[in-house]
């Protein structure tokens, strides 16, 4: 118990001796303390660190801040506890709020100091002047003074210092009649300026106001207001009357009574604004015979138009305004012309050779010439009306520029004259009638009247239209068989003239219109009776029709005349029996020619209708050329076809046109099969094997291997003359060396011959004796009769030679002999036939020399 009293007086002793924190107080200007006499910019950003709160406890405890409001105002500031950091947290507006009062306090834990602070809140230029009292509006009379007052205008700002002083100036100020003083805002009007009512009613005056400038958020700033200060102008009695509508003209009619109004004259006050009363008065001039109306200003007139004396009256008229006192002010006058005329009581009439007339009739060329006189048209246009009342205008109505009327304007009586004006229009091919009118118009009266007259011009025709074709070429087809007199194409022209002048006659003409002739007035073109077409000669004819009228007008047209083809020729074959010698493996080509113009009557197919002894060829319908089948692949194989074993066939061919009738022809073709192992191998003779086909190849090529030796020959003798100075040529030894024999070539590989006998006709072939050469597993082949050449023996190949394995095929053209003939003639070419016996002779030479080696 005791010690527990104990342990009470002590804790009691020791809070009787703890201190309480408290601020330092660091004086004005200090960032750090207890707020003394701190202040703060209205500007200041919100979130901006302002202040530190700076405390400390006697005893060295640990302190913490805090800072309160009062409930009836806003919290501006916050504090951070531990360290005393107080931060803007709401927008400062010294306007409205000068000053801040704020609690703050430190604490120990156990005692709480708290002081009561006031922030001042200094100022920024953040505020623009502002107008007081707008709108601004102030009437003035134009007659006040240059340099008076006018006006006071006042602006405020919230601001203090210099950003809180106003200054006024005006914008536009070159351009104003006013000033403005820049203190105190009175408006003046501009020395050596005025106003005036009847110029401008209401000015308007832009004013602005500016404060002294300041700082705002670290840099300088300056506002201004501006207003507008209407000013109106009010009217007073400076200017005199006016009189409106001059000058002032009118007339007196013969038909007018007294008292009829003649004009009213008008006047106004020139000042608008507040005018006076205006009085009317007759000055001189009028002698009696016009009178004026006081207020109105209507002149009339006060005798009878036939007692007047004059034509033209000119009459002075005051106006004389009356002030609201009554007495005369300012006065004006103006002249009045009043003139004497007749009334306009006849309007133009028109006048033939009997009396007055509204229709006329005349007969007319189509065009005439520019500036001619329609003759036929006889009219003359009066009014009986006097002076300017009997002046009238003359034009035409309708005439589309056709025609013009002469005199344009007359007066009283006039002559109507209508020329030509456009000779184009005047066409009989476009209008046979033309009508137009002619229009006679008053021109000085306000009446206006007219007169019509109607004029009617029946073209007559002329011959100047050239006939035209209807197509500038024409162009027709016709059948080359057409017979004479056949129509070939019906050409037309027109010419729009009429009568005799519209008839056209037909002409053909040009170095190809022989053979044709047209009907001379239907224009249908024939072909002559005797003419005889053939498109392979000429396949197109062109030349000129030409158009004719009776005046010798014409035009031209091209005709252009295209023949068709027709299948009037069959396809012919260069000889109607050919021989020919295919190559194992390599094509032989037939060829038929069709004279026919156009496709597809001259083109040719191809085909074999019949093959002794068998059919082993396929032929290209298109191109002729006919090829073993594809299954025959050996030389063995076709002999065994062939009745004597010597490969030869005979082939019927056809060659048939695509025409409509289609036209053939036949050929027998004789066809020897060799191989190329069988053939010479030495260039020339290879050179004449291949050419045998194409003789004139060979004949160009040989007589061009001539033409070198003997340009050779003559080049070494003349080379040898002029060295040995002798006319002599020493004869060149040669030294021939016998070419060894090579091996026999086998039994199967003997010269074929072709069997030129009558089978070619009957499509048969002879069978000849077995030879006895042949190869057992053959079967027994002819033997060779003369002057067939000895099989063909195998050279031996000669060193740097090139092995020769092409086929080759030859042949040659004969006539077919009749059926019984005996005696089979060939009818080959001599070139060819040349060509073949140097062939023989060549392998004849191969065959002794064989023999000798053996």
């Amino acid at each position: 118990m005791r010690a527990a009293l104990a342990l009470a007086l002590l804790r009691l002793c020791l809070a009787k001796v703890n201190l309480a924190p408290h601020f330092f107080d660091n004086g004005a200007g200090s960032s750090d303390g207890n707020m003394a006499l701190f202040s703060l910019p209205e500007d200041t950003p919100v979130g901006s660190h302002v202040y530190t709160l700076n405390g400390t406890d006697p005893e060295g405890e640990p302190v913490s801040y805090h800072i309160s409001f009062d409930p009836s105002t806003r919290s501006v500031f916050s504090v951070d506890p531990s360290f005393g950091n107080i931060t803007l947290i709401e927008e400062l507006d010294r306007e409205m709020e000068d000053e801040i009062e704020a609690i703050i306090s430190i604490s120990d834990g156990l005692n709480l100091v708290a002081e009561k602070v006031v922030i001042l809140v200094t100022d920024v230029n953040d505020q623009a002047p502002r107008f007081l009292q707008e709108p601004y509006t102030v009437q003035i009379p134009e007659d006040t003074p240059a340099g008076s007052s006018l006006f006071e205008v006042h602006a405020m700002d919230k601001d203090t210092g210099s950003g809180g002083s106003v200054t006024y100036f005006l914008q536009n100020l070159p351009a104003t009649q006013f000033t403005m003083d820049r203190q105190s805002g009175v408006l003046r009007l501009r020395a050596g300026t005025t106003l005036d009512y009847e110029k401008a009613r209401v000015h308007l005056v832009t004013v602005v106001a500016q404060d002294g400038g300041g700082q705002l958020r670290g840099a300088a700033a300056v506002f201004s207001a501006t207003t507008t200060v209407t000013v109106s102008v009010e009217d007073v009695q400076d200017v005199g009357p006016v009189f409106v509508g001059t000058p002032f003209h009118g007339c007196v009619y013969e038909d007018m009574v007294p008292g009829s109004e003649v004009l009213t004259v008008v006047a106004m006050d020139g000042d608008r604004g507040k005018p006076n009363r205006l009085l009317y008065s007759l000055m001189n001039g009028s002698d009696d015979a016009f009178d004026i109306n006081a207020t109105s200003g209507a002149i009339v007139v006060t005798q009878s138009p036939a007692q007047l004396r004059r034509e033209v009256y000119e009459l002075q008229v005051q106006v004389t305004e009356v002030s609201a006192a009554g007495s005369p002010a300012a006065q004006a006058t103006v002249p009045v012309t009043i003139r004497i005329v007749d009334i306009n009581n006849h309007p133009p009439v028109f006048y033939g050779e009997s009396g007055p007339q509204t229709r006329f009739e005349l007969s007319l060329f189509e065009h005439p010439s520019p500036g001619e006189i329609l003759r036929g048209l006889k009219v003359t246009v009066k009014d009986e009306d006097q002076g300017s009342n009997a002046k009238f205008a003359l034009q035409l109505l309708g005439s589309g520029g056709a025609f013009c009327v002469v005199p344009q304007t007359a007066l009283k009586e006039a002559q109507v004259t209508v020329l030509t004006e456009d000779s184009a229009a005047i066409d009989f091919e476009k209008f046979r009638v033309l009508t137009f009118q002619l229009l006679a118009t008053e021109v000085d009266t306000a009446e206006k009247f007219s007169a019509t007259a109607h004029v009617v011009v029946q073209l007559l025709d002329t011959n100047d239209n050239a006939p035209q074709f209807t197509s500038p070429h024409y162009i027709a087809r016709v059948p080359e068989d057409a017979p004479g007199g056949s129509t070939v194409v019906a050409v037309r022209a027109v010419d729009v003239d009429t009568g005799p002048r519209g008839e056209v006659t037909y002409f053909v003409s040009g170095p190809e219109a022989d053979l044709f002739q047209v009907h001379s007035s239907t224009g249908v073109i024939c072909t002559q009776p005797w003419a005889s077409l053939d498109a392979e000669a000429t396949a197109r004819y062109s030349f000129h029709v030409r158009a004719e009228d009776a005046g010798g007008r014409h035009d031209l047209a091209n005709v252009t005349v295209l023949l068709l083809d027709v299948n009037d020729h069959p396809p012919q074959f260069g000889q109607s029996i050919q021989e020919k010698t295919m190559v194992l493996g390599t094509p032989v080509k037939i060829e038929a020619t069709d004279l026919d113009a156009e496709a597809p009557n001259n083109l040719v197919d191809y085909s074999i209708m019949r093959a002794e002894p068998a059919s082993v060829f396929d032929i290209n319908a298109r191109t002729g050329e006919i090829r073993l089948k594809s299954s025959i692949r050996s030389l063995d194989a076709l002999c065994n076809i062939t009745y004597n074993g010597d490969c030869t066939w005979a082939l019927e061919v056809q060659a048939k046109d695509r025409g409509s009738p289609s036209f053939s022809t036949m050929a027998v073709l004789r066809i020897d099969i060799t191989d190329a192992e069988m053939l010479p191998r030495t260039s020339m003779d290879t050179f004449l094997t291949q050419t045998r086909d194409e003789p004139a190849k060979a004949v160009g090529v040989l007589a061009g291997a001539m033409a070198i030796t003997v340009a050779i020959t003559a080049l070494v003798s003349t080379a040898t003359f002029w060295h040995k100075k002798s006319n002599k040529v020493l004869p060149v030894r040669r030294v021939l060396r016998r070419r060894p024999c090579p091996a026999p070539l086998p039994a199967h590989s003997n010269w074929l011959k072709c069997n030129r006998t009558e089978a070619a006709a009957k499509f048969v072939l002879k069978e000849d004796p077995p030879s006895e050469n042949c190869n057992s597993s053959l079967g027994s082949l002819p033997s060779p009769r003369a002057p067939m050449p000895p099989p063909l023996p195998r050279v031996a190949p000669v060193p740097g030679a090139p092995p020769s394995t092409v086929l080759t095929v030859s042949g040659s053209l004969t006539s077919l002999q009749p059926r019984g003939s005996p005696k089979h003639s060939a009818s080959g070419s001599p070139i060819q036939s040349a060509l073949v016996s140097e062939l023989r002779q060549q392998f004849e030479r191969k065959s002794r020399a064989d023999k000798e080696h053996f």
